[in-house]
């Protein structure tokens, strides 16, 4: 092939993913609009079933529950963002938050939620490890990863809870400062990091690139592996942050905390516009996300929905979520080709 044939192809792939990254942009914000739209039709909805919907207690509980899924869904927007997945956050928290407990029982309650974070992030960067350097498939690597923590949350507790914990321990789950609960304020700090990450630094770029094209991503230079277990290693380290809060604001390690986790996370993440074959999200969009989750959780139970019908309400919405994406991507497709 000709010098000139090849810098004809680079010049066309360059103006291909131009116009993707011009579509994936309005895309994203059309998602955010519709989200938010969405959002609002929820609340005025589940307002008219259950009048204690619009409570200042319970609009609480919905801050809180969306704090712990935001600040675990921002690590997975990282992951997902990479073409990755991660189906082990549920138990991790559980080990996390059962470490923490551990050490808060013998008076030590900040050294465990050091701890709980350490935890985190050295199970994110196995996994990373793994995934990165091995070649291990995501989803085969923490599907592992979810039965063995699982597994070892219960080991550590003999199946009980670690209870009878110091005052100090409900500090990062139950305390306020001027009156807004420390968890949701730890997740707007979180989302805020996860924005500046993503959107002003080099190593934003590399994880967009990664995700988007990993061969093109190699050939310029990046360093794929190592983005890609920085990512796990990250995403790690706030799901060691999550375990930490929840297990505070549970008051408690309980060895079956977490449960199901990773599908509200994935749910917050899929509806927040972030494509699953990686390379186009929003840690702003993912926001949204969470609190249409949070919102469609919290006004079910409100209802009098039956759990397990909760459970397939939330599988249509990702099922919905991702359909929608693949139509949407191929449509796009078919109009480039």
């Amino acid at each position: 092939m000709s010098e000139d044939r090849l810098k004809e192809q680079m010049v066309e792939a360059s103006r291909e993913e131009a116009k993707r990254a011009v579509w994936w942009s309005r895309r994203l914000r059309l998602t955010e609009y519709v989200i938010v739209l969405a959002i609002v039709v929820e609340s005025a909805a589940f307002a008219s079933l259950a009048p204690q919907f619009l409570s200042l207690a319970n609009l609480i509980n919905v801050a809180l529950s969306i704090a712990i899924t935001g600040i675990l869904a921002v690590g997975m927007t990282f992951v997902i963002l990479t073409g990755g997945i991660d189906l082990s956050v549920g138990s991790v928290v559980a080990v996390a938050g059962i470490v923490a407990a551990m050490l808060a029982s013998h008076g030590e309650v900040w050294t465990g939620f050091v701890a709980a974070v350490l935890v985190g992030l050295l199970v994110g960067t196995f996994n990373g490890v793994v995934i990165a350097r091995l070649r291990v498939p995501s989803f085969v690597v923490t599907l592992a990863m979810l039965t063995i923590c699982r597994g070892l949350a219960f080991i550590l507790t003999g199946g009980r809870s670690i209870g009878n914990l110091p005052e100090a321990f409900g500090a990062l789950g139950r305390e306020r400062i001027l009156g807004v609960p420390v968890p949701v304020l730890l997740m707007v700090v979180v989302f805020a990091a996860g924005w500046f990450a993503l959107a002003r630094t080099t190593f934003g770029r590399y994880i967009y690139a990664v995700g988007g094209n990993r061969e093109a991503a190699y050939l310029a230079g990046i360093n794929t592996r190592g983005v890609e277990l920085m990512v796990y290693a990250l995403n790690g380290l706030l799901v060691g942050l999550a375990g930490a809060v929840l297990a505070s604001r549970l008051g408690a390690g309980v060895p079956n905390a977490g449960l199901q986790y990773e599908l509200d996370v994935i749910a917050a993440v899929v509806v927040g516009g972030t494509s699953l074959s990686g390379g186009r999200g929003s840690v702003i969009n993912t926001l949204w996300g969470a609190v249409f989750i949070g919102v469609l959780n919290n006004g079910l139970n409100l209802a009098g929905v039956d759990p397990y019908m909760q459970r397939i309400v939330l599988g249509v919405v990702i099922l919905l979520a991702v359909l929608i994406d693949q139509w949407q991507k191929r449509r796009f497709d078919a109009r480039l080709g």
